[in-house]
């Protein structure tokens, strides 16, 4: 009952009305199963080894009490012939006791095995389409459900899979094979044995509602616990600075103690469970005594006959009870399937075509022409844009909140497709372009440095994993980064904490612009790079930028605008519309949207 027991937290599954046909799912998923036939192949002949051998072991016993116990005793036989004859059945039983061990180790390894590969099989697909997903997905699904179907659908899966099916093909093989036995060795005791089936299935009918109301309960409640363990800790900042930690503590005692409460209920369902099957087993042994006895008395049966019969009504209760059990389990394995397959069978909006073109190494030139691009239906955010970057030219855009300043390098991305109009690269068409030729010829770095977890090594290599320490090292003293970084503990082997939370705003974003550098691209893209430090950190990432904007094309977007007076060429977005365009000083003199942008900052710093 182990399995079914594991199952019991998705019970609440089976009460989901489904889209897709059972006969689809279970197709699907006998796809990743077949892909181990061979394996699974062996099992099931395990499978039925096993039942043979631990169902002739009542067989063996009756043979002993038949054949040469009770000849023994009424003497129709020798002490000799009965010793000889115990000693060849015990080494059989033995025999058979050794090979359903190694049979049962066999069984269990294999089902493992092949369990955790469709498991590994099915993560593998999933987050290799999830890393193919294009960004509008992500900006419509939460990162907690996404996670929850790569890890509990999944397992739910497995466990139907692998553990589930050779479970039922074993526990229906026991039945029939039990059944055959009980009617070879006496059809009217089998007919008595029977008589408290009807008992046992109206018993485990009740328990299945209450089982499923119990853990639908654990389930709302460990999930209560979760969503307020994951808040907590995520704004662990925020409830110190307001001294909320003895009331997020009350708070959390009280979601515990609910779940808590909730298990000990779905613990008492169990409870109760167990001992009433046991129960309906001794009614159905006494029944068996009661008859069987008499029949032994008769002479009708022999007496070990009717010992392997109470062997075999004993073994009769588990393969029902765990058939009975099953139905839940696959309703939620389906489910959970279905979530699995709805996920992998959601195409990205951002689609290579079906031959895509390789430009190698781009010049840098760029053309949004007549750009037309909402988020939302029916919401422009850019509406009729143009916009022309030359080989080598440093561009900075600038404007409002709002104005579509990070939507121009999210199109030139592909993150998502224009509405109406065409993007160039070097005169391509960049939808004609592989996304892997495409966003190979660029690099960006954005306003929330993200750093993977590893190494600072392996940060800055992240876009070029084969890329030689010594050229790890040499972007780093470009950028300004290698100072800080030998001062680290371990140096370049130092391992960054979670989101990078060991290191300062300005110590990640110089190892961002190290690992832009590394790749070396010809276009580079810097999304309010400086935005998040302060004005002294920025002077330091300003040298930084100057080394990294050399030589290759650059779109910087700032909020900021000491980081683009610099800039070849300055444009001023609002409303998705180029509004002014020109240098610094050409834009200071106009008075317009530039200049009172510029003022406005002018006096905040003055006021700090």
């Amino acid at each position: 009952m182990g399995f079914h027991r594991r199952m019991g937290h998705h019970f609440d599954d089976e009460d989901v009305e489904r889209n897709m046909p059972d006969l689809e799912l279970i197709r699907r998923i006998l796809s990743y199963v077949m892909v181990y036939r061979k394996r699974l192949a062996i099992t099931m002949v395990l499978v039925v080894l096993a039942t043979a051998t631990s169902l002739s072991m009542p067989y063996i016993m009756k043979i002993a009490i038949d054949d040469y116990i009770t000849p023994g005793w009424e003497g129709t036989i020798t002490q000799d012939e009965t010793m000889r004859g115990l000693y060849w059945v015990g080494a059989v039983y033995l025999g058979l006791l050794v090979s359903t061990y190694i049979i049962s180790i066999s069984r269990a390894y294999l089902l493992n095995w092949i369990g955790h590969s469709i498991m590994r099989d099915i993560r593998d697909k999933m987050f290799s389409h999830l890393q193919h997903m294009s960004k509008s997905f992500y900006d419509k699904s939460e990162a907690g459900i996404l996670m929850s179907k790569v890890t509990s659908d999944v397992e739910t899966l497995q466990e139907v899979l692998a553990t589930g099916l050779v479970t039922v093909f074993s526990d229906i093989l026991m039945l029939i094979a039990i059944l055959v036995l009980m009617l070879y060795l006496n059809l009217e005791l089998t007919l008595y044995s029977l008589l408290t089936i009807p008992v046992l299935l109206g018993v485990a009918f009740v328990f299945r509602a209450f089982a499923r109301r119990a853990y639908r309960r654990t389930r709302k409640k460990i999930a209560g616990v979760m969503s307020n363990l994951q808040e907590s800790i995520s704004g662990i900042k925020v409830a110190q600075s307001f001294s909320r930690e003895r009331k997020n503590a009350e708070r959390f005692d009280r979601v515990n103690t609910e779940n808590l409460q909730a298990n000990v209920y779905a613990a008492q369902v169990f409870s109760l469970f167990f001992p009433t099957i046991e129960i309906i087993g001794a009614v159905g042994l006494a029944i068996i005594m009661n008859f069987g006895g008499r029949a032994v008395m008769n002479g009708a049966i022999t007496l070990g006959i009717l010992i392997a019969f109470q062997s075999y009504v004993v073994r009769f209760f588990h393969p029902i009870m765990n058939l009975t059990m099953f139905y839940n389990s696959i309703q939620s394995a389906l489910a959970g399937a279905e979530r699995i397959f709805e996920l992998l069978d959601t195409p990205p909006e951002v689609l290579e075509s079906e031959d895509p073109d390789d430009i190698g190494r781009t010049k840098g030139s760029v053309d949004f022409d007549n750009i037309t691009f909402g988020y939302v239906d029916g919401v422009k955010v850019l509406d009729g844009f143009n916009l022309k970057v030359a080989p080598g030219e440093r561009l900075a855009i600038v404007g409002p909140t709002g104005a579509g300043k990070s939507t121009v390098t999210n199109l030139l991305l592909r993150f998502y497709d224009v509405n109406r109009g065409v993007i160039r690269l070097d005169g391509h068409d960049i939808r004609e372009l592989s996304l892997t030729n495409l966003r190979g010829n660029m690099a960006i770095v954005l306003q929330d440095t993200y750093l993977f977890s590893g190494t600072i090594t392996d940060n800055i290599r992240f876009g070029r994993p084969d890329a030689a320490q010594e050229e790890v090292e040499s972007v780093a003293r470009i950028v300004g980064a290698d100072g800080f970084i030998r001062r680290l503990p371990a140096g370049y082997d130092t391992v960054v904490s979670e989101r990078g939370s060991n290191l300062s705003v300005g110590q990640r974003q110089l190892i961002s612009f190290a690992r832009a550098l590394l790749v070396d691209p010809p276009i580079l893209l810097l999304d309010e790079a400086t935005s998040s430090v302060d004005p002294y950190t920025e002077l330091i990432i300003q040298e930084a930028l100057e080394e990294l904007l050399k030589n290759r094309t650059s779109i910087v977007i700032a909020h900021r605008l000491s980081t683009v007076r610099n800039s070849d060429r300055i444009i001023v977005l609002d409303h998705g519309k180029i509004v002014e365009e020109g240098g610094h000083e050409e834009l200071l003199q106009r008075g317009g949207m530039y200049s009172n942008l510029c003022e406005m900052q002018l006096m905040a710093a003055n006021s700090r």
